[in-house]
């Protein structure tokens, strides 16, 4: 008896790690997305000051997901060598570096631009810098809709 209840538990806290997973995850695309509607617009002191505090939500929402996950994978039915010995897992994870690697200049920008517009009212974004984090957020999102397919190949047993 005691071996089932253990295996049920197991089983519960697997189920609440995937689903916590899956809400951070499509809460971070949600903020992706915030940022990529916001770049597209002209910049000023307003945008400025929401990016950087919807930026700070991806930052949080981003490390939420990396705990998560870890928990997943040592505490999750799959065991960890399911994901060590998983190229598909890394694949995965390579997508979610890529999209941590793009994000940095944005979140530098956005930090410099609040700022320096609370600094000086006359503030005005340099036009090539906004390009610029608007390039990065277009790759943000390429390497994010990784993500997913990976997932949805991994799920499926493949690369173990």
């Amino acid at each position: 008896m005691l071996p089932r209840r253990r295996e049920h538990r197991m089983s519960l806290v697997d189920l609440l790690l995937a689903i916590l997973h899956h809400l951070l995850a499509f809460s971070l695309a949600a903020i992706l997305a915030a940022e990529a509607v916001l770049v597209w617009r002209q910049p000023s002191h307003d945008i400025v000051k929401r990016l950087a505090s919807v930026d700070l939500a991806f930052g949080i929402l981003a490390v939420l997901i990396i705990i998560i996950g870890t928990g997943r994978v040592f505490f999750g039915l799959k065991g960890w060598q399911f994901y060590v010995d998983n190229p598909v897992f890394w694949a995965k994870m390579g997508a979610f570096l890529m999209v941590w690697l793009f994000s940095i200049r944005p979140t530098m920008r956005f930090l410099k631009w609040s700022h320096a517009a609370s600094a000086d009212p006359a503030y005005e974004v340099p036009a090539t810098e906004w390009a610029a984090v608007r390039r990065s957020i277009r790759w943000e999102i390429f390497f994010f809709a990784l993500i997913p397919v990976f997932a949805a190949v991994m799920a499926r047993g493949y690369g173990y």
